[in-house]
């Protein structure tokens, strides 16, 4: 399954190439949080509907909440996708790039693997994966001062 969801992630990226945008338009926002190196080789997509996978493997796992929500961002490795309405949601874009750290930090597999394996046994709002991007979201929100989260995001994950 792994081999698969993993395929359409990258068949879902390549097809909306064209469409992304450069996360460098965040560096003033976002300095002292995330590097402009990473941020050059991070990729948003503004679109109707998020793209998600739906395979039977997925909802036998446990997912079809998951794949059925209707959330505000998804993460698929260095690129993820929103929806129209939060396109000028900085706090957004913020939380979305921790995930785009953890992709890099733990790869496809682990993160893809880990993920699986969070919802199911935590749920979504207390996922770790997702507990980290919620709690960097919010300190970046509360105006907080800068941490430095790739660096955060490697020994925490390792």
């Amino acid at each position: 399954m792994l081999n698969e969801i993993e395929e359409w992630i990258d068949s879902t990226n390549a097809k909306f190439k064209s469409k992304r945008q450069s996360c460098l338009l965040f560096t003033e926002h976002f300095r002292g949080f995330y590097t402009q190196d990473f941020l050059s080789k991070s990729y948003f997509v503004v679109t109707d509907r998020l793209p998600k996978p739906d395979f039977p493997e997925l909802r036998d796992a446990g997912l079809s909440e998951f794949l059925d929500d209707e959330s505000d961002g998804i993460t698929y490795k260095d690129t993820y996708y929103i929806l129209p309405h939060f396109a000028s949601s900085l706090r957004l874009h913020f939380h979305e790039l921790v995930h785009v750290a953890q992709w890099k930090s733990l790869g496809p597999r682990n993160f893809i693997q880990r993920y699986i394996s969070e919802l199911n046994e935590f749920g979504y709002d207390h996922a770790p994966l997702e507990s980290v991007a919620y709690y960097f979201d919010r300190h970046f929100s509360e105006g907080k001062p800068q941490v430095d989260v790739l660096n955060f995001i490697e020994s925490y994950f390792k």
